[in-house]
């Protein structure tokens, strides 16, 4: 199955953390493209927050969406995250599975696509940056359009100089 995951970290060393969860990731699945990395504004926190560093992976791993979750929470949990309690705040690393081929995946814990990705510039520009005609199962939209029809004040810096491979 072809995933496509947002990853960030707004704690600590920011590109480390960036590398450590792009190593875990392909200890259990193929990265196929990695966005560059991108310095973002906190969306949805408290202001006094420090930035993001924001990317986004499209991979193939031969994993159900629900047991991919699971691996994610605990690599989270690993780098020090508290899952229950940490929605809100400054986090090491942040995975979310943003969509999975084109399912559908509506449970308790998860959702795909995310329900907040149309609305997230951190989201759409680095995932414009890999995939534009990506096109999303629930708005029949591609990812180019849902970029240009988004309305944010978010400030996103694209950094050059950052390789993650």
């Amino acid at each position: 199955m072809i995933y496509y995951l947002s990853l960030g970290s707004n704690m600590g060393d920011r590109e480390n953390n960036l590398r450590k969860a792009v190593s875990f990731l392909r200890s259990i699945g193929d990265i196929k493209k990695i966005s560059s990395v991108y310095e973002t504004t906190p969306v949805s926190m408290n202001h006094g927050y420090d930035n993001f560093y924001n990317i986004v992976i499209c991979m193939k791993i031969w994993l159900t969406p629900d047991i991919l979750l699971s691996k994610i929470k605990r690599f989270e949990e690993s780098m020090g995250r508290d899952i229950k309690n940490s929605h809100n705040l400054s986090r090491k690393i942040d995975i979310d599975i943003l969509m999975a081929d084109d399912i559908i995946f509506n449970e308790k814990d998860l959702v795909i696509p995310h329900k907040e990705m149309v609305n997230r510039a951190f989201v759409l520009i680095p995932l414009n940056e890999i995939a534009p005609g990506l096109k999303h199962p629930v708005y029949s939209k591609t990812v180019r359009d849902l970029l240009k029809r988004l309305k944010t004040d978010e400030t996103i810096i694209k950094i050059k100089d950052l390789c993650l491979y």
